[in-house]
């Protein structure tokens, strides 16, 4: 497993997938400028065992809430790019068929179709989400699955180095049975949102909990797209218990369900899902903040086609991302409306 993240075609393959989009920004086109030297030179620390993270630029966006991006130095995205491909699949032979995100043939639109395919079959939904995930992730608890999940040393110990680089997170100092008053301060937890590895990662550490859900509490209806699940059953007691079992569960991993986005529903009612406003009758509607966002994402997008900043082709396929977003709800009049006169004309 090391072998094959710590080879040369490993790392070029890893370093090809990491500048898709970014060959205009600085540090892909240093690093692609001076390839194969950056590539050995990656190759051989990691090989020594002297390979150590670089610091990461901090970002702040607001989509839909504020929230922090950690941008890590290109060369280590290559080498999170080339831990995945080797790692990402092998932890994903272990997830249930009903966990949906960063996996391959997977994905947002299908949990949504799960969701409906359970959601028609069932009287109540409870929707719960994660306070504050990524940064809540308990470094000893994920490490310690890692070590028993991968069997290979060396690999384990290079997520280990990843782990223990995570820049500062927002606090979440809660407390859980058994703490003492220094408990919270003590342990180091978090990861960097931005990083292929966070994502990776904070799948695989809800793996137990999905298998928890399965098998423990023997829930049919079951979807999961990160930390973001719902728990379907024909009656509100049902999913109240079901409920009070999750939140121990979760406590013993020190994670805490969102108080104001943990609810339970009538399966009759539409409910906003991924992005989207899912109706009982089956159709589906982008939400008016996903419209808001993507308005203002087009309109930077074409200012800067305008500006020389970006040429066309790249504008048309991040246009044409958000196009096969939005058409898997019923926006056909919008997208007539926004691109009536062309790719590059202001929307309405």
């Amino acid at each position: 497993m090391f072998d094959a993240i710590a080879s040369f075609p490993g790392l070029l393959a890893a370093a090809r997938r990491a500048v898709r989009g970014k060959r205009e920004r600085w540090d892909a086109a240093a690093f692609f400028g001076r390839l194969e030297r950056e590539l050995i030179r990656l190759t051989d620390q990691l090989q020594a065992d002297t390979w150590q993270p670089g610091p990461y630029r901090v970002i702040w966006v607001r989509e839909p809430k504020l929230r922090q991006i950690s941008i890590a130095p290109f060369a280590d995205r290559v080498v999170h790019q080339a831990i995945h491909a080797v790692v990402g699949p092998y932890l994903a032979r272990r997830y249930i068929a009903d966990t949906y995100a960063s996996l391959t043939g997977r994905g947002q639109h299908r949990a949504i179709v799960r969701y409906e395919h359970f959601r028609d079959r069932h009287a109540y939904v409870l929707r719960a989400d994660l306070w504050c995930y990524f940064p809540s992730i308990d470094h000893q608890i994920l490490q310690a699955a890692l070590d028993k999940t991968l069997p290979c040393a060396r690999t384990r110990a290079l997520l280990a180095k990843i782990i223990a680089g995570s820049n500062a997170q927002t606090r979440c100092d809660w407390y859980f049975p058994g703490d003492d008053l220094f408990t919270p301060f003590e342990r180091r937890r978090g990861l960097p949102l931005g990083n292929l590895t966070s994502q990776m990662l904070g799948n695989f550490f809800l793996d137990r909990f999905d298998h928890f859900v399965k098998e423990r509490l023997r829930v049919k209806g079951y979807v999961r797209y990160l930390d973001d699940f719902a728990l379907f059953a024909t009656r509100r007691d049902t999913l109240l218990d079901w409920q009070r079992q999750c939140e121990d569960f979760l406590a013993r991993r020190r994670l805490k369900l969102h108080p104001e986005k943990t609810r339970i529903e009538d399966c009759t009612a539409p409910t906003l899902f991924l992005g989207y406003v899912l109706l009982p009758d089956g159709r589906r509607r982008l939400s008016e903040a996903n419209v808001s966002r993507a308005a203002n994402r087009i309109r930077a997008w074409r200012q800067a086609w305008r500006d020389g900043q970006r040429d066309g082709q790249s504008v048309r396929q991040s246009i044409g991302g958000w196009l096969a977003h939005a058409r898997f709800a019923d926006s056909r009049g919008l997208c007539r409306r926004w691109f009536a006169r062309g790719w590059f004309a202001r929307q309405a």
